[in-house]
C-alpha cells in the first residue's frame, strides 16, 4: 500500500471530446482537464467509462494520456483507466499507459468473472505505479466482492455502484485509498474518512463537488440534482451538461 493516497478530495472521470466526424479530439479534452484542474479538482481520469473506453483505440488512449498529462500541473495525477475483458489485454493496456505519461491506473472489474483475484494479479504485474481497482457492476458484472478486496494487489479502489451500506462496508475491511463514484455519496465518502470521489459531475460542477467532498450538506443536494439530469442520458448528457459551461463538443461514439 501507498504511505499517503493518489490524491485527496475531488477526481473528475473526465469525458472525452470528439471532433464532428468523431475523431479523437486530444487537444481539446485536454484543455477541459487544465480547467477543471483550475476549479479544484485534484485528480483527472483519462478513458474511463465515462471517457468512452470501449469506442477508443489502444492509439486514442495513448494520444489523451500524454495530452491530458502535459496540459495538468505536475501535482495533479492523470489516472489511465485500462480495464479489460482478460488480464493479458488490461496488462498490456497498462504498461501502455504508464510508458506514456500515466501517473496510476484503474481497471474495471472484468465481467462475468465472480473472483477477479487472478485477474488483478496479472495487471499488477505490468503496472510500474500505483493500481487502483474499479468495481461497477452497472457496467461490468458482477463486480468485486467486498470480502475480496483485502486479497487484490491494489492500492485503492474506485466504488461507482452508489451503494452507501457498501461503501461504509468497503471502509471498514480495505485498506486502501477508497473512492466514490458516485455524486450522491461525495459527501457520505469524505465523511467516513474515504480518500475522496471521481465523479463524471466533476466535468460539469466541479465547485459544488469540492464543496460536497468538504462536508457542505447543501451542496451535495445540489450536486446530486446536477448528476441525476446529466447521468440520464449517459454519456451524452454528462457532454450536454460540459458544454453548456465551457463550450465543449457534445459528440458521442456511442451507437456510431
Amino acid at each position: 500500500m501507498r504511505d499517503v493516497p493518489l490524491f485527496t478530495g475531488v477526481g473528475v472521470a473526465l469525458v472525452t471530446l470528439f471532433s464532428e466526424d468523431g475523431a479523437l479530439d486530444a487537444p481539446a479534452t485536454a484543455d477541459l482537464a487544465a480547467q477543471l484542474a483550475g476549479l479544484g479538482v485534484r485528480c483527472v481520469l483519462v478513458a474511463g467509462t465515462t471517457g468512452e473506453a470501449a469506442a477508443l483505440t489502444a492509439e486514442e488512449r495513448d494520444a489523451l494520456v500524454g495530452a491530458v498529462r502535459a496540459a495538468l500541473p505536475a501535482e495533479v495525477p492523470v489516472l489511465a483507466g485500462t480495464g479489460a475483458p482478460t488480464g493479458r489485454q488490461a496488462a498490456e493496456l497498462t504498461e501502455r499507459a504508464f510508458a506514456v505519461g500515466a501517473d496510476a491506473v484503474l481497471a474495471l472489474s472484468p465481467a462475468g468473472v465472480p473472483d477477479p483475484r487472478p485477474y488483478y494479479e496479472a495487471v499488477a504485474k505490468a503496472a510500474t505505479g500505483p493500481l487502483l481497482a474499479y468495481h461497477f457492476p452497472g457496467a461490468s458484472a458482477p463486480g468485486i466482492p467486498v470480502g475480496l478486496l483485502p486479497d487484490l494487489p491494489v492500492s485503492g479502489l474506485k466504488d461507482s455502484s452508489g451503494d452507501a451500506g457498501r461503501l461504509l462496508h468497503e471502509r471498514d475491511v480495505f485498506a486502501g485509498d477508497l473512492y466514490t463514484g458516485a455524486a450522491s455519496l461525495v459527501g457520505l465518502c469524505g465523511a467516513i474518512g474515504g480518500a475522496g470521489a471521481l465523479v463524471a459531475a466533476a466535468n460539469v460542477a466541479p465547485e459544488q463537488c469540492v464543496a460536497a467532498s468538504g462536508g457542505d450538506p447543501d451542496a451535495q443536494v445540489r450536486l446530486a440534482a446536477v448528476d441525476r439530469s446529466a447521468s440520464a442520458d449517459f454519456p451524452a448528457g454528462y457532454k450536454r451538461a460540459a458544454a453548456e459551461r465551457f463550450g465543449t463538443s457534445v459528440v458521442t461514439r456511442v451507437g456510431a
